[in-house]
């Protein structure tokens, strides 16, 4: 099991403007592999390097702002707007420097996952990896990952590591397969779980309903890869792991609330929601009405 994310960095900021620190930040919570932070900042410059991390900067500007960005010998100035994306790769110097507000999310995953994704889900070994630094790219899909992961850090984190996990998957494959030096392909497995492996792990589910269920503890019932999991579950249900948890939890919930008195709440926690209202916006999504409403139907 991985812990969470524990790296080597510096930041020098300018002398004239002190640096804010992050208005949110996934530290708190303890995600694996990946830290997600929201800036603000006012004029002013930066010098970051993180050694045993690939970081991300993905601009959260409303309007465009002049950048001037310094990747190792390389230098850059352009306007960035949301969406606009910054890679420096593990190692790499980036230094910055803006002179309006500026607002950013930054992404940090380590350098040894994205290792073990290139070796369980593409054909590249560890020694071959080498993410290519970039400025101001766009990409569709890592934006609506950080805003995702974002709106999970707005919210108090209800969905779970399962979900968060799942995220980081995703924007780790999409970073080796948009962002590597040599082009590679994903291995494909075909057919999904056997019998024996798919009521194993359902089994476990079920188990383990009340709890932050990890993909990653998902994975390791069946002793294969997150990635590898994910894409053979999915083949054999239909849905994500995350989805499928999801459901259980709601199906588990119905039961419940038909036949106890349990206060709602009580049963949002044995179902493995955070919360009544996390309880109430997926039951709602699910079966169209609130638990409450289905409890006294």
């Amino acid at each position: 099991m991985q812990s969470p994310v524990t790296t080597s960095m510096r930041t020098v900021q300018s002398p004239e403007a002190k640096l804010q620190p992050p208005l949110v930040s996934s530290q708190v919570y303890g995600w694996k592999n990946l830290v997600v932070e929201e800036f603000h900042q006012p004029p002013g410059q930066e010098q970051y390097q993180s050694l045993a991390e690939h970081t991300l900067c993905l601009s959260l500007n409303r309007r465009p702002s002049r950048l001037l960005q310094v990747l190792d010998d390389h230098r850059q100035t352009s306007l960035f707007s949301r969406g606009d994306l910054t890679i420096a790769p593990a190692g790499v110097l980036l230094f910055s420097q803006w002179h309006q507000d500026d607002r950013y999310l930054r992404i940090r995953v380590t350098s040894k996952f994205l290792e073990q994704v290139a070796q369980n889900a593409l054909e590249i070994g560890a020694s071959r990896i080498a993410l290519l630094p970039e400025f101001r790219t766009k990409n569709p899909q890592i934006e609506q990952i950080g805003m995702m992961l974002l709106s999970e850090l707005h919210d108090g984190g209800p969905a779970g590591r399962l979900y968060v996990e799942s995220l980081t998957n995703v924007l780790a494959v999409n970073l080796l397969r948009n962002y590597y030096a040599v082009q590679s392909s994903v291995v494909l497995y075909a057919g999904g779980l056997s019998d024996c492996q798919l009521l194993q792990v359902t089994d476990y589910i079920n188990d383990c309903l009340a709890d932050d269920i990890q993909l990653s503890s998902l994975a390791e019932v069946l002793g294969l890869s997150q990635f590898h999991f994910s894409r053979l579950f999915k083949q054999s249900t239909g849905v994500s792991p995350y989805q499928y948890v999801l459901q259980q939890r709601v199906e588990r919930a119905k039961q419940l609330l038909k036949t106890t008195d349990l206060p709602i709440m009580d049963i949002a926690l044995l179902c493995g929601f955070s919360s009544h209202s996390h309880l109430g916006k997926w039951f709602r999504q699910y079966m169209g009405v609130a638990p409450k409403t289905y409890r006294t139907s």
